[in-house]
């Protein structure tokens, strides 16, 4: 059975693409540095040395893998991220901000790439329960897809193999996180992300406070 944690503090920042989530990840590391918390930022696909090799391949290679395997690959990175950096680090009693999680494995490949197959989505939700990790919070940041779009041209650079893909799966993606966001709003805060860097951040801070004021 997946629980939350009791020692430490494990966030996640979920989202689209162009949705800040880096930016924000930083600035909330810096945020919470200045009171006094000992924080670790990490990400996804990676944050292991085995799950950065894995990242390379999935982002970066045409891979050619049926849909369940690159699934289980997601999740090989996953595991060998939190045994290796997550869990030291909140048995340690850090604030661990992980930008993706398993939110991004449902959206992207369950809702993204099989349109929202129930039994891809049940498959990873069976995944999910045996990674035995649960975020205490998620911030799920939102933007409109226009919005999206200007970002990522702005931000030039080479994409990934997702960012690649046509707008209607971008749609799918946009659309697997609402509905993920609905079935868990215990755990997910949905941020308006569409305003300036700073607007976004003390809203981000303002949840945690709010959702986790101990």
């Amino acid at each position: 059975m997946t629980e939350p944690l009791t020692r430490g503090l494990f966030i996640t920042l979920e989202g689209g693409e162009g949705a800040g989530k880096s930016t924000q990840a930083r600035l909330l590391d810096d945020a919470l540095a200045r009171r006094g918390r000992k924080v670790l930022r990490t990400r996804e696909p990676g944050g292991a040395p085995g799950a950065e090799q894995l990242r390379e391949f999935l982002l970066k290679g045409d891979h050619g893998l049926s849909l369940r395997a690159e699934v289980l690959l997601h999740f090989a990175a996953r595991l060998d991220h939190i045994e290796r950096t997550i869990r030291p680090a909140l048995d340690a009693g850090q604030v661990v901000i992980c930008d993706r999680f398993f939110d991004s494995t449902l959206a992207y490949q369950g809702y993204g790439l099989a349109h929202g197959d129930p039994a891809l989505l049940e498959f990873i939700a069976r995944l999910i329960d045996l990674t035995g990790l649960m975020p205490n919070l998620t911030l799920l940041l939102a933007v409109p897809r226009t919005l999206a779009r200007t970002r990522m041209q702005q931000r030039g650079g080479g994409s990934d193999r997702y960012e690649r893909l046509d707008e209607a799966f971008h749609l799918r993606v946009a659309d697997g996180f609402r509905r993920i966001a609905d079935q868990a709003p215990g755990r997910i805060a949905t941020i308006d992300a569409g305003g300036d860097v700073e607007q976004v951040q003390q809203a981000l801070l303002t949840e945690i406070d709010r959702r986790l004021p101990a």
